[in-house]
């Protein structure tokens, strides 16, 4: 149903207190991270946004982040999903506060919105209110800066991408050009807070009027 938030499946969380260091060396690890937390969803930019968050929680990094290729419906097995993530951090107890506070933005926070009553049309316009290292570095912007994390089907994504920046003080940082590894686009735009939240207002509101007429010219 339009509007309905379709929730994020966690798949998989795994802890390794003490990473091999060649383990580490292949992950390229910053100097000093010893322990992991793994993470696998079927969805990833909610996924994205909850390891920044989970840089803000905690006093880990982002390690390793990436998107299975074709989403998660052609997912290999079981527990691979559209996403993989793994937080770092010297202390195993600060990688548990991490993944704990990225597992509690996935079941509770973030989530993608469907555009029609079928749910064959979604999108993900997440306003941040301050960024935490993940997506500070991402978008080449300070830490704590306000974003909006627009995400949707590839010529949805354009047409709302179009309208967000049109409604909004706001500024293209990141621009994920179609297709993804996922077959979606989007961006990351910066600005003040309101501005964020008005440009994911914008992006919603053209890609439901472009699922109603998908067809117009």
């Amino acid at each position: 149903m339009r509007g309905d938030k379709l929730k994020t499946k966690i798949l998989s969380v795994q802890i390794i207190p003490n990473a091999d260091k060649a383990l580490l060396k292949t992950l390229k690890a910053p100097k000093g991270i010893h322990s992991l937390g793994i993470i696998t969803t079927d969805c990833d930019d909610v996924s994205y946004a909850a390891l920044d968050e989970a840089t803000k929680k905690a006093d880990c990094l982002v390690v390793y982040a990436r998107s299975m290729y074709a989403g998660s419906s052609n997912a290999s097995t079981a527990y691979a999903g559209e996403f993989i993530g793994i937080l770092g951090s010297p202390d195993p107890a600060e990688v548990k506060s991490g993944v704990a506070a990225a597992v509690n933005y996935i079941e509770n926070d973030a989530a993608f919105i469907s555009a029609n009553d079928d749910d064959s049309v979604v999108y993900f316009a997440q306003c941040i209110s301050r960024t935490g290292s993940y997506l500070s570095e991402q978008a080449g912007v300070k830490e704590g800066t306000a974003m909006a994390y627009l995400i949707a089907p590839p010529s949805e994504a354009i047409v709302g991408m179009d309208a967000a920046l049109k409604a909004a003080e706001v500024e293209l940082k990141v621009t994920y050009a179609p297709p993804s590894e996922t077959n979606f686009a989007g961006g990351l735009l910066t600005g003040e807070q309101a501005a964020c939240k008005a440009a994911c207002e914008a992006f919603g509101e053209r890609i439901c009027n472009m699922a109603d007429n998908p067809i117009d010219y």
